[in-house]
């Protein structure tokens, strides 16, 4: 099932249950076939625009409530277990623990710098903020014309309008999980 089909598939359940309604009761009320709606809820169907059209204006709810990705209440995310966003070899791995969802306001992140590694981030662009907490080692961060020297259990906070480098002059490997808020 691919990532829209899901999300559609999650929104229209959960949608249809918080109104109490059973699959004929949606049907009678969109003009949609209960055996389309049922396979649309299992994923197993790929309705076309007409449907969603209908679905939408039947429940009275926005074409985006069923498109949006669904919300998730608790999430337990192992970083070990997910594929590298971004990675060099001896250098430095990152991964996206938690993407932008919903508002897009928070975004969180899990960086991994070798001995004697760099990571060269870009700017995120303006009002985007980060806090970097390191959890392993030293990092050295150069940002704003400044380096800044981030130990184990501590925390900074940096506006990343312009590139920055996360940086390890020491030597053992220095992890931190930097959390990216969005304040437009």
């Amino acid at each position: 099932m691919d990532y829209l089909s899901n999300n559609v598939a999650v929104n229209l359940k959960r949608i249809r249950k918080s109104k109490s309604m059973s699959l004929d009761q949606v049907s009678e009320q969109t003009g949609v076939s209960k055996s389309m709606l049922a396979q649309i809820e299992r994923g197993t169907a790929n309705p076309s625009l007409g449907v969603l059209g209908k679905i939408t204006s039947g429940l009275r709810i926005e074409f985006q409530e069923l498109i949006q990705p669904p919300r998730v209440d608790c999430c337990l995310v192992t970083p070990a277990e997910l594929v590298p966003t971004k990675e060099v070899a001896g250098q430095y791995k990152v991964w996206t623990c938690l993407p932008y969802e919903d508002t897009r306001l928070v975004e969180v992140y899990r960086i991994e710098v070798e001995p004697g590694g760099v990571y060269i981030s870009g700017s995120h662009g303006e009002k985007t903020r980060e806090y970097l907490a390191v959890m392993e080692g030293v990092l050295t961060l150069e940002c704003h014309g400044e380096k800044y020297e981030i130990h184990r259990d501590q925390v900074f906070k940096f506006e990343t309008d312009q590139e920055h480098v996360y940086r390890n002059t020491g030597k053992e490997k220095a992890c931190c999980t930097c959390f990216f808020l969005d304040y437009h």
